[in-house]
């Protein structure tokens, strides 16, 4: 069926016509001109707002999605008059129950697909965008019949104006003529162009009969020669104006913008002025339907660039359809392979929209056929889905025990402990594949909540200890500048104090951002130009910095890492010894070991060293355990 159809489409996509009736009667080009104003000009004349159509500004309701199509509906009725927007509101209704009922279908389709038992009234779809558009387009036809109703009868009322006019003509042209018959004229003349608009059926035969019997009685005027020819002077230099103006026109690159003004200088011509002297009629009239001509060849060579960029589109659209056609014919076995085919036929269809107007008489075909391209293709995609539906089931209770899970913890209040935990559930939740569809929005949404309460609360805690911690570096940088311009005194018990009681002040400031503990470095380097400066043993110095040291520990109270701290001390302390064990040793194997010896004497002092470290590490382990 859809091969049959696209060869159909190609045809008129190559240009292809269908035959025309040799036999029909054809209007000449200039007939063809004048008809199409006078047309116009009966149309616009019936409705007097159709000019501002023009105003509005053009819109591709192809490419609008049913939202976007529902704010354009509401907006021309909100600032547009009823006859203006006319076809617009059509070509918005058109598109949006076409893809409203391919949304529905597709739905429809998916709705089975998952629920194979179900019966047809068992499908309810409805979409609250419609209610929408519904509303806004009964509000049009509302106003549109009240306008149409109204209108009707004054172009009825109107209609009896203009005949009664052309009675009132006649009567003139029957009756004696005097000096006040060009007055008479006049007046009727002036009736005639406020009368207002008529019936566009009417239009015609009225203006013909009017202006018939206006020649006519220009024609039979003897009385007032002089009058007459001064009138026929006047209305000829008016309808050369009108001429030079057309031929302006001519010149313009704006050809529909021209020919609407061209409309104008006609129904001026036939509505305002009269006529011209009987010699020169024809001709005046020949000229100004020549030029006419003209530009009516020129917009309909326009229209024909129109015409032929819709049937350029219509060949685009054709592609496209003839893509999706394939896609949907292909075997395709894994999920990964349908993802990347969906995307595919998802970026066609928006191509597909993205492409102007093709021609009227196709416009139905080429969307039944991309309907049932795409279809085929969502039928094969669906049908391979619905392999998956136990492995969805299965996903879905993987995803039911994360929930579980989460929900669990999601008030834990040890987050050392838990945040490890509730980051491995994020990191399970992704390697689970999908789910049945009418559970999906659910348990995202379970999922999302359980582990946003706990993360929330984490993170609300960490900016919070992160601000304190911030706060504290700023105030350790500026007690650093401080402690740079510290001088000692020179008394040694004096400044040591002063030195703890700075230290003791550093650490009363509390701990700095993970990414900031350099300034720690910083500190501890001034601390041990000042410890030089004191002249302290290294044991002395030794004892200090680890008092500080353990001191910063408690603060934390934390018993195993005071624990890890007495063991590395106790290792240290092994260490120490066995060195000074294995360095006595080589003493003892060394023959004349005199106390002269150079290799005696570094051996010697590598020993006094380090007895020295090894006081210094049991004065720190006793004072761990004295704590």
């Amino acid at each position: 069926m859809l091969e049959q159809k696209n060869d159909n489409l190609h045809e008129l996509a190559d240009g292809q016509k269908p035959e025309s009736n040799s036999n029909a009667v054809v209007p000449t080009d200039k007939e063809k001109a004048l008809d199409s104003i006078t047309a116009s000009n009966a149309e616009e004349g019936e409705d007097l707002a159709s000019y501002e159509e023009s105003n509005i500004p053009t819109v591709n309701y192809e490419k609008l999605d049913l939202e976007k199509l529902t704010k354009e509906l509401h907006k021309l009725i909100k600032n547009y008059k009823v006859t203006a927007i006319k076809d617009h509101v059509e070509d918005i209704k058109k598109e949006f129950y076409t893809k409203y009922n391919d949304l529905v279908d597709e739905k429809k389709e998916a709705f089975f697909d998952e629920n194979p038992d179900a019966n047809e009234s068992d499908f309810q779809y409805i979409l609250p965008i419609k209610t929408d558009f519904d509303k806004y387009y009964d509000e049009y036809r509302v106003a549109k019949n009240a306008y149409f109703k109204q209108l009707q009868n004054n172009l009825n009322v109107n209609l009896e104006k203009r005949l009664s006019i052309i009675e009132k003509l006649k009567q003139l042209i029957e009756n004696e003529h005097n000096g006040d018959t060009l007055k008479q004229l006049g007046e009727l003349r002036e009736e005639w162009k406020t009368a207002g608009p008529i019936p566009k059926d009417k239009y015609n035969h009225v203006w013909n009969n009017y202006h018939f019997h206006v020649e006519r009685f220009y024609d039979q005027l003897h009385l007032d020669r002089e009058s007459r020819d001064l009138d026929f002077k006047y209305n000829l230099e008016q309808k050369q104006k009108l001429i030079a103006r057309a031929e302006e026109l001519l010149e313009n690159d704006d050809i529909i913008k021209s020919f609407r003004e061209l409309q104008t200088l006609h129904r001026i011509w036939k509505e305002e002025i009269g006529p011209v002297d009987r010699d020169i009629r024809e001709q005046i009239w020949d000229q100004f339907s020549e030029i006419t001509k003209q530009l009516h060849d020129k917009r309909e060579i326009l229209f024909e660039q129109l015409r032929s960029v819709e049937r350029e589109n219509l060949a685009l659209k054709v592609a496209i359809i003839s893509e999706i056609d394939i896609l949907s014919k292909q075997k395709i076995t894994n999920h990964n392979q349908w993802q990347k085919e969906i995307a595919k036929v998802e970026e066609l269809r928006q191509r597909f929209f993205s492409i102007g107007k093709v021609p009227l008489d196709n416009n139905e075909q080429v969307w039944d056929l991309f309907k049932l391209a795409t279809r085929n293709f969502n039928s094969n995609k669906n049908a391979y889905y619905k392999e998956l539906k136990k492995e969805q089931q299965d996903n879905y209770a993987k995803k039911l025990a994360l929930i579980k899970r989460a929900q669990e913890l999601k008030d834990s209040e040890d987050f050392a402990k838990v945040t490890p935990i509730m980051k491995k559930i994020q990191d399970d939740w992704k390697l689970i594949g999908h789910v049945p569809r009418k559970y999906s929005d659910q348990l995202w949404a379970d999922f999302k909540e359980a582990c946003n309460s706990y993360f929330d609360r984490y993170h609300a805690i960490k900016n919070k200890e992160s601000a304190v911690e911030l706060d504290a570096y700023n105030r350790k940088k500026e007690y650093l500048d401080l402690l740079k311009g510290f001088q000692l005194s020179g008394d040694h018990k004096t400044d040591l104090g002063e030195i703890k009681n700075h230290i003791n002040n550093w650490k009363s400031i509390g701990a700095v951002p993970a990414n900031k503990r350099f300034i720690e470095g910083k500190f501890n380097k001034i601390l041990d130009v000042l410890f030089d400066k004191l002249s302290l043993s290294k044991r002395e110095t030794e004892a200090v910095k680890f008092n500080n040291r353990l001191e910063s520990i408690l603060e934390t109270n934390d018993k195993r890492k005071l624990q890890n701290e007495a063991l590395f001390i106790q290792r240290k302390i092994e260490e120490i010894n066995s060195s000074i064990i294995q360095l006595e040793n080589n003493l003892a194997y060394i023959h004349n070991a005199t106390d002269d010896n150079p290799f005696v004497k570094e051996v010697k002092k590598s020993i006094e060293k380090q007895r020295d470290d090894l006081k210094i590490w049991e004065d720190k382990l006793t004072q761990i355990r004295n704590i």
